[in-house]
C-alpha cells in the first residue's frame, strides 16, 4: 500500500489467559483464533498500521469488556474501542465507558436476532445524546426492520462488513438498498470489510466487487473506513492480513479515495489525532 497513513477498523482481542472467557459464551476462539494484544501490536506493526477500532467480540467475552478495556488502556492512544452493552446500560455507564476510550456499542443482529434489540430505543437515545455510535452487524434484509429504530434515535451508525449482502440476491435485495440509501443521506458510515463471510468466490471475492463499488459509490470515501476483521474466527480457508490489504487495492483503485478510507474518514469518525 506504499507510504499511505491506515487505521484498520475492525479487529478484536483475546487474551484468556488474563481474561477468561464467559462460561456460557457460545463460542471460545482458540489456537490460531486468539488474539492477545501483544499479537495484535506486532501484527498492525508489521503492516505499518498506526491505529486500530478494537470491536468487543461476542465471543469469549459477551458483556463482558475487561479484556478491550484493558487492551485499550495499554494501547495509550493507539486504539479506539466498541463495547458490547445489555439494552438496559445507562447513559452514566456509557459515559465512563466513554471516558476509557470506547465510542460506541455494537448492535449484532447478525447473531443475536433484530427482536433482541426491540427495548433499546433507550439505549440508542443516551448513545445520540453523548455522541457516540450504533456499531451495527445485520445480514439479509435486517437492516430494514432496524432502521425505523436508528432514524427515530437521531444516533451515528456505522454498519460493520459491507452489510453483509448475499451476492445470490443481487444489488436490488431489501436489505442492501436499504444500506445504499443509508449512505445516499449521510447518514451512516459503512465498513469495506468481511468479504469472506459473505463471498461465494475464491480470494479475491470478485462477486462482492460491484456492492464494494455500489457502496463507494453512494457513501462515498468519506463515509467509508476499512477493517480487516482480525484475528479471523471460524474461517473456512487461511486468511492473511496483506492480502487483505492488496484487496482494497482492487476494490478501490483511486489513490486519493483510498487514502480517505483508510485514514481521513476513520481519524474523524473515531477520534484519532490527525
Amino acid at each position: 500500500m506504499g507510504s499511505e497513513r491506515m487505521i484498520d477498523s475492525h479487529v478484536h482481542v483475546f487474551d484468556p489467559l488474563r481474561f477468561p472467557y464467559r462460561t456460557d459464551t457460545f463460542y471460545a476462539p482458540t489456537g490460531q483464533e486468539l488474539g492477545t494484544p501483544a499479537r495484535l501490536r506486532s501484527v498492525l506493526d508489521a503492516h505499518e498500521v498506526e491505529h486500530a477500532l478494537l470491536v468487543g467480540p461476542n465471543s469469549g467475552y459477551g458483556e463482558d469488556n475487561r479484556c478491550l478495556l484493558d487492551a485499550l488502556d495499554a494501547g495509550a492512544g493507539r486504539y479506539r474501542g466498541m463495547a458490547v452493552v445489555g439494552n438496559a446500560t445507562t447513559r452514566g455507564e456509557l459515559a465512563e465507558l466513554r471516558a476509557a476510550g470506547v465510542v460506541g456499542v455494537t448492535l449484532n443482529a447478525a447473531l443475536l436476532g433484530v427482536e433482541h434489540y426491540a427495548d433499546a430505543a433507550g439505549l440508542l437515545a443516551d448513545l445520540a445524546a453523548l455522541n457516540m455510535i450504533a456499531d451495527v452487524q445485520v445480514v439479509d434484509d435486517q437492516l430494514v426492520e432496524l432502521a425505523p429504530m436508528l432514524d427515530r434515535a437521531g444516533v451515528r451508525v456505522l454498519v460493520d462488513h459491507c452489510g453483509r449482502p448475499d451476492p445470490g440476491a443481487g444489488l436490488d435485495a431489501p436489505g442492501f438498498r436499504e444500506l445504499l440509501r443509508w449512505g445516499r443521506c449521510g447518514r451512516a458510515v459503512v465498513k469495506l470489510s468481511g468479504c469472506v463471510k459473505v463471498s461465494r468466490a475464491p480470494y479475491p471475492h470478485r462477486d462482492l466487487l460491484p456492492y464494494v463499488e455500489a457502496l463507494v459509490g453512494e457513501f462515498g470515501p468519506d463515509r467509508c473506513v476499512w477493517g480487516s476483521d482480525w484475528p479471523f474466527l471460524r474461517m473456512s480457508e487461511r486468511i492473511d492480513y496483506a492480502p487483505l490489504l492488496s484487496l482494497l487495492a482492487v476494490q478501490v483503485p483511486d489513490g486519493h479515495d483510498r487514502r480517505r478510507i483508510l485514514w481521513d474518514t476513520p481519524a474523524r469518525e473515531f477520534g484519532f489525532p490527525t
